[in-house]
């Protein structure tokens, strides 16, 4: 059941006030068109002022300016990306399979979109509340893999072909520890609904800071592992290797110009704020405050502001650090993560377990715990990952 509970935060809200007019049989469908349009609505003018964000951002940490031509410091620059992108004409190689090449990019936007109807941004601003939620979720998010794959076979082409099996073989290697990650909250939480979990994380510590899983040592970790998922997920730096154009001119993406490019590029994006909103539900309170003094201020203000905190880090991350190797990559993903992501479940479940404990320091002895169940691995891990590199100083030298 499609239940949009979008403005809905009082009686006299604009959501029901706009739903007073339509007739009561037409009201699910109204209710479902219009929490679809709120969700096209807002993301597609996030994407428009991201795109401006990072490009400002990137062009300030290289000593550059950046747009500053088309409006006032280049506000209006996606606007005339966008309208560039409609003009330019359509070029499909003769050998491609039509159907398969048009299909890919509106598979890489449509299910996330979909996706998205299942995050919690405000109380009681919800457009699709299922049970499920976060298994949706990641089902929806794992379907673009699948136009990656149709864009590389469709386009007919060698490059084109080996970029699409390089990022499915990424992100196929990611999904498995970002699902960990989030397995943490769910063991938690006690359920895999979205609002749920954002109410599992109600209440306050002493001083009247929130009830945030990130402010347990289970919760850090999975918050860690799940970010680094997504930078892969979204194909971000330093995780761009499906995009090497050093390497392999540009991937699946090789074959495409115009709108469907715009597609493939809108797709990447909203699938960064996505993973990023189910991050901020699963480990940063949804769309809770963080002390109880702050609880006044809207939750969808809460909710916002975490988001661009979120994107904001995504773009220093892709502007200060450099890309790794396929070989470096795929052993960072086996080797590393998917065992802090299974150790960081079992430290949930023994942060769980542990709650009844009430004696003279029993907070610091479950914080212990569970802290040196994924300290310790994560420093023996990482030695192993570096082999015998892990104790030997660093010296730097120009090339000869």
């Amino acid at each position: 059941m499609f239940a949009v509970e979008t403005l809905n935060q009082g009686p006299g809200s604009p959501g029901q006030l706009w739903m007073q007019w339509v007739p009561l049989s037409w009201q699910p469908a109204a209710a479902a068109l219009l929490g679809a349009a709120t969700i096209v609505a807002v993301f597609a003018g996030l994407f428009a002022l991201t795109t401006w964000l990072e490009r400002k951002g990137l062009a300030r940490i290289q000593n550059r300016p950046g747009p500053n031509r088309v409006g006032p410091a280049g506000l209006l620059q996606p606007a005339a990306d966008g309208l560039k992108m409609l003009l330019k004409e359509d070029i499909r190689p003769w050998a491609a399979d039509p159907w398969v090449h048009t299909l890919a990019p509106l598979l890489k936007v449509v299910p996330v979109f979909c996706a998205l109807a299942v995050i919690p941004f405000g109380r009681h601003l919800v457009a699709l509340h299922l049970d499920a939620g976060l298994v949706f979720f990641l089902a929806m998010g794992a379907i673009t893999e699948v136009a990656l794959f149709m864009a590389g076979w469709g386009s007919r082409n060698k490059y084109s072909l080996l970029g699409a099996m390089r990022a499915i073989a990424q992100l196929i290697s990611y999904e498995v520890p970002l699902a960990l990650a989030a397995l943490t909250a769910v063991l938690a939480a006690g359920s895999l609904s979205l609002p749920a979990i954002v109410d599992s994380q109600a209440g306050w510590y002493p001083g009247g800071l929130a009830r945030w899983h990130v402010f347990t040592p289970w919760g850090l970790a999975g918050l860690v592992l799940f970010f680094i998922g997504t930078t892969a997920k979204a194909n971000r730096a330093p995780f761009d290797l499906p995009e090497g154009e050093s390497e392999i001119i540009a991937g699946h993406l090789v074959e495409y110009s115009g709108f469907k490019y715009a597609l493939f590029f809108l797709g990447e994006y909203l699938l960064l704020f996505g993973y990023s909103a189910v991050g901020i539900t699963l480990f940063l309170g949804g769309w809770r405050a963080p002390f109880a003094w702050l609880d006044w201020i809207p939750s969808p203000a809460w909710f916002a502001l975490k988001l661009l905190a979120c994107i904001a880090w995504f773009i220093w991350l892709r502007g200060t650090v450099p890309r790794l190797r396929a070989d470096q990559l795929m052993h960072f993903a086996w080797k590393f993560l998917l065992p802090l992501g299974l150790l960081a479940n079992a430290a949930a479940l023994l942060w769980q377990a542990t709650a009844g404990w009430d004696f003279a320091g029993a907070s610091l002895l479950r914080w212990g715990l569970a802290g040196g169940l994924v300290l310790v691995p994560y420093q023996v891990l990482g030695r192993m990952l570096l082999g015998a590199a892990a104790g030997r100083p660093r010296h730097y030298r120009f090339a000869d």
